[in-house]
């Protein structure tokens, strides 16, 4: 008797022990209060304050404050213009690897070491290291990645229009005109953004060139009057300038932006049937609160074209350290653990590379679908333009940007946009 209530106390003990671990909040770090850490990437609206909630919590547990940068789409040029008046963010996260590589060739990153290398080394496979590492340092890790091949539908829209999601280009077609006889706009095509643009000039290329002649091109090994660039201007150009087929036809098409067309599909005023862009886009459906992501709102991957094999896109946000201070050391090393990627997974539109995340954190069965893809798909490659110099590929004056929206907008020629391409390509990769 005696012995089963020692026993008893010892297990009441025990228990409240580790309820009060897990009530009481972690203790500041006495090296860590007080101090400023600086963070800087693109986001903006939904995707800021999903971010907001990890860096909230690592200032928790650590009594430090951190100050948000956003740099939107010219985060390299803000970037840049920090770096060289000697006043870095602390840390940034950078989504072209063009950008990291110039970076660590001026010497402006901190190399991975200590317990945010180790870190990286027991969460991310082989593979996703590697993508961090320049000439074979590591000097960053992929905090954010994306599935950027997949179209987003509204499933009353293609009930209504008696149609299932397409699996090729001509299916994709007939399931566009069906969807007009239906009385609906089949697509948004976010003209407005260039950046989707090159999304969508990407999927195409992919499966109409192959990985290999992507990767050259990539690289300008092969010219962007190439017979397959030429192709899969034509084939874009076909589909954009159906009558009826894309929200605003070609002329106004590129005064809509990547946010306005997520409310045109999935707002309280639908005004088309489907959207192409990538995984993220399920968190601006659920901030809208008229669409659930996995019932109402639904994805079918980029269509195989002339029999290619399934691919994917990708792209992802590159934390790297420009300050080697405890403060940016130790966000680093946070922004490396399952439970940083745990706290914004569960915010939806945001896949994450750690393969010691608990799969179960996804929101819903659509993200996990789009996060497994990247996992399995057979071909895989990194969004295109983020491979290329920036000015080039990246940011709002970039060329590819520009002469695509000119290309929608204006119904160019697809040999004249090549060449068009091809002339900025020479200076830009001319330049370095």
């Amino acid at each position: 008797m005696a012995r089963r209530s020692l026993l008893a106390a010892v297990a009441i003990v025990v228990v409240l022990a580790s309820c009060d671990d897990i009530v009481r909040p972690p203790r500041p770090d006495p090296d860590l209060v007080g101090t400023t850490v600086e963070v800087a990437a693109t986001w903006s609206g939904t995707e800021r304050e999903n971010f907001q909630v990890v860096l909230d919590a690592f200032a928790a547990r650590t009594g430090a404050t951190v100050r948000y940068t956003a740099g939107g789409n010219d985060l390299p040029v803000l970037l840049d213009s920090r770096v060289a008046a000697g006043s870095p963010p602390d840390v940034a996260l950078v989504p072209q690897p063009g950008v990291v590589a110039a970076l660590a060739g001026r010497g402006a990153l901190v190399p991975l070491s200590g317990r945010t290398a180790d870190a990286v080394t027991a969460n991310y496979n082989d593979a996703w290291q590697r993508l961090g590492a320049v000439d074979g340092t590591r000097y960053g890790f992929y905090f954010k990645v994306a599935n950027k091949s997949v179209i987003w539908y509204r499933t009353e829209s293609f009930r209504a229009a008696g149609v299932a999601p397409p699996a090729t280009w001509d299916d994709f077609r007939a399931v566009s005109r069906a969807l007009v006889r239906s009385g609906t706009t089949p697509m948004v095509a976010a003209g407005g953004d260039g950046w989707v643009l090159t999304d969508w000039f990407e999927n195409a290329f992919l499966r109409i060139g192959g990985p290999t002649k992507y990767d050259r091109l990539a690289r300008h090994e092969i010219p962007w009057t190439d017979p397959a660039v030429v192709e899969t201007l034509t084939l874009l150009g076909a589909y954009w300038r159906t009558p009826r087929t894309i929200l605003g036809g070609p002329v106004g098409a590129p005064q809509i932006t990547f946010d306005q067309s997520i409310a045109d599909v999935f707002g309280a005023t639908p005004r088309a049937a489907m959207l192409f862009e990538g995984d993220f886009v399920a968190a601006d459906i659920t901030r809208l609160g008229r669409s659930r992501v996995g019932e109402t709102a639904k994805v079918f991957p980029w269509p195989s074209i002339r029999d290619s094999a399934p691919a994917v896109v990708v792209a992802g946000d590159q934390a790297v350290q420009l300050k080697d201070t405890p403060g940016a050391r130790a966000v680093m090393t946070f922004l490396a653990s399952p439970e940083a990627a745990a706290l914004i997974v569960g915010k939806g539109g945001f896949i994450s590379a750690n393969v010691k995340l608990d799969q179960r954190a996804y929101p819903d069965p659509t993200t996990r679908a789009m996060a497994a893809a990247v996992v399995d798909a057979g071909v895989l490659r990194f969004d295109l333009s983020d491979l290329t110099p920036q000015r080039f590929g990246g940011g709002s004056n970039a060329a590819l940007w520009v002469l695509l929206q000119e290309f929608l907008a204006k119904g160019l020629d697809a040999r004249v946009v090549a060449q068009r391409l091809e002339d900025a390509a020479k200076k830009a990769y001319g330049s370095g």
